[in-house]
């Protein structure tokens, strides 16, 4: 095996869409660096079932929603 080849793994931050935030390990950033998620588990409709409502501030939603609210949608 060689040696020198993996990146490094270490701990950061990870601050979830409700403000909670959970120390993980992975090869993202540096130590202690903080990684903010604009979609989590606990917000996101593949793993609520669709009994959250997802929130968008002017992304890519809104400017959907924007572009066809005569449609229907």
């Amino acid at each position: 095996m060689k040696n020198d080849i993996h990146p490094d793994y270490h701990f950061i931050d990870v601050k979830m869409t409700d403000g909670t935030i959970v120390k993980m390990r992975s090869t993202w950033g540096s130590e202690g660096d903080t990684l903010s998620l604009d979609i989590d588990p606990s917000v996101h409709p593949a793993w609520t079932g669709g009994n959250s409502r997802l929130l968008d501030a002017g992304g890519r939603v809104s400017k959907f929603k924007n572009k066809y609210a005569g449609l229907g949608f």
